[in-house]
């Protein structure tokens, strides 16, 4: 059975996110879409949701995410590399597009890197603010630690297919080196239309690398400057508002059966056909999309 390969520190799997760090990441995220607990400015507290960016919003859902997964790998011994991770940043203007590794600190410039390093090399540790029961009824804030490893970007256009080429010539060497595991996972954050073409065919090259386990699992995320209803987990098109979000949708991949099962917990209704594709979801729910395509269920 596909997507059934036991993940273990001889048989690690790999994440690849693609982060749009074009120009118009600049524009803001209106209250409904930030996250509760972000990192504390100054000791005066989380800034405004209407003055946080797009580009911010997806730097917190990747490095709470990053956090995540070093949370799940550890263990009494120490942090163990079931995962091998990268961040992939994409704009730039257009006489110089840009695809590179987005690591800040000790990790810049290293397109993949074994969750160990990750959990030891933040870039830096900020202090995040969130509200939690006080014993009597109401709610105080309360100070934690928050690693950075990724720093919001936004510039430029918007090179999608040599972003989704770049993963492929990543991933071909990865999957190389561990024919036996279960496949990676890439997951592409975007607000707008590709500036380099159409990248149907470059996403569908990264799909069609396999494991012995399965196909690349291709996951798209679209936070659209245009408006419209969120859509999440859908199984068609018809409730997309234009071509550009359709187009994200089919070349997104069908969740396997285990991510399906896990999406119907969280109360999303999920079927055979359901793609990992969300649209102009909340960060929020951009959150709860990128750990559910984290969550395996076979970790050992």
């Amino acid at each position: 059975m596909a997507y059934s390969a036991e993940i273990s520190r001889s048989n690690p799997s790999c994440f690849l996110f693609l982060i749009d760090q074009s120009g118009s990441m600049q524009d803001s995220i209106d209250a409904a879409s930030a996250p509760t607990d972000l990192p504390a400015r100054g000791g005066d507290g989380p800034a405004p949701a209407s003055g946080r960016t797009k580009a911010q919003g997806v730097s917190d859902a990747i490095n709470r995410l990053l956090q995540n997964l070093v949370i799940k790998c550890a263990k009494s011994e120490g942090v163990r590399d079931y995962y091998h991770v990268g961040v992939l940043g994409y704009g730039g203007d257009t006489s110089a597009n840009r695809v590179e590794p987005a690591f800040s600190g000790a990790l810049a410039g290293r397109e993949l890197a074994p969750i160990s390093e990750i959990a030891n090399s933040p870039a830096r540790v900020d202090e995040k603010i969130r509200k939690v029961e006080d014993g009597a009824g109401g709610l105080v804030d309360q100070k934690t630690k928050f690693p950075i490893w990724f720093e919001p970007v936004a510039n430029g256009g918007t090179p999608m297919c040599q972003a989704f080429a770049r993963a492929h010539t990543i991933l071909q060497a990865w999957i190389s080196q561990h024919t036996a595991s279960f496949p990676p996972i890439v997951i592409n954050i975007t607000d707008g239309e590709a500036t380099d073409g159409d990248p149907t065919p470059a996403a569908g090259m990264v799909k069609s690398l396999t494991t012995n386990d399965g196909n690349v699992l291709l996951f798209n995320v679209h936070i659209s400057s245009k408006g419209g209803a969120p859509v999440e987990y859908p199984d068609g098109e018809s409730s997309l508002p234009d071509e550009f979000s359709r187009m994200l949708f089919n070349i997104s991949s069908v969740l396997p059966a285990y991510m399906q099962a896990m999406a119907r917990q969280e109360g999303i209704r999920a079927g055979e056909m359901t793609r990992g594709f969300v649209f102009n979801a909340d960060m929020v729910a951009v959150i709860r999309f990128l750990d559910i395509g984290t969550r395996p269920s076979n970790l050992r």
